[in-house]
């Protein structure tokens, strides 16, 4: 019986290889067995993003911010995913919480950082 993390490497393999149908159902098994795994989660979503099913990620990605609203890289992925469909002002939005996010985490461990910038515009991820 394959566990959870071993379909999570298997898949972040094929996911090297550039197999990314078959890396997305390794993710979606390593799921079946810890349905709230956020790393497999970021991955599952960025296969499918890799796959043109931006609304799929966008789905995926809402789970993890689910899970974690504090997670930067998830605002992160989600901007990329809003781009590739071309929704650019809710793009920027996620990128903003994103850095906002960034910003929190670093607070508690740097007291003195100081506040994101350039929270206007962005680069087109295509």
């Amino acid at each position: 019986m394959t566990t959870p993390i071993e379909h999570y490497k298997q898949g972040l393999s094929l996911y090297g290889q550039h197999k990314n149908e078959e890396a997305a159902a390794e993710f979606r098994a390593a799921l079946e067995g810890r349905p709230d795994w956020i790393d497999a989660l970021h991955a599952l979503a960025t296969a499918q993003s890799k796959l043109g099913r931006q609304d799929e990620a966008l789905a995926t990605i809402a789970r993890v911010i689910e899970l974690d609203p504090t997670d930067p890289f998830a605002f992160t992925s989600q901007s990329i995913f809003l781009q590739r469909k071309g929704l650019i002002a809710e793009a920027e939005a996620a990128s903003a919480k994103a850095r906002m996010a960034a910003w929190k985490k670093e607070l508690k461990t740097n007291p003195n950082a100081p506040p994101p910038t350039g929270t206007t515009g962005m680069n087109v991820v295509q």
